[in-house]
């Protein structure tokens, strides 16, 4: 089983979307793996504590760091200076990401939720893949 979840154009940050992806596994019963997809090159996926803002807040800034925009060793441009530094947090993230489920419930961790990792300044929406394996 595999659903499409459209989500709306937001600007650079974290976006959880644990309840998200909860309700496409919400109709399951017994075990089950969860895959998620990110079906872009500039937006990537990450498990990350869901208690304290500070972790995304600092999270954030630490690739801020370890890739600027508008770097001018940057060849790639096409579509500003946010651009390449976007395909590089993106590479050192993840695109996908697994969860067990049972009975209709992400077994995430108590502090741990699902988010989109948004990596352009300019607010893009983003399609992720949903699907279910038995």
């Amino acid at each position: 089983m595999h659903e499409i979840i459209h989500l709306p154009a937001r600007p650079r940050g974290l976006y959880d979307i644990t309840a998200v992806v909860g309700r496409v596994v919400a109709g399951v019963s017994g075990d089950a793996l969860c895959h998620v997809f990110v079906q872009h090159t500039s937006a990537s996926l990450t498990i990350q504590e869901n208690a304290d803002p500070d972790v995304l807040h600092d999270l954030q800034g630490w690739f801020e760091r370890a890739a600027p925009d508008g770097d001018p060793v940057y060849r790639h441009r096409d579509e500003g200076p946010d651009d390449m530094s976007a395909h590089i947090r993106s590479a050192l993230t993840q695109t996908s990401l697994w969860v067990p489920v049972r009975d209709g419930r992400l077994l995430l961790g108590t502090w741990q939720g699902l988010y989109l990792f948004e990596h352009r300044t300019r607010p893009h929406s983003r399609r992720i893949v949903v699907s279910i394996v038995r």
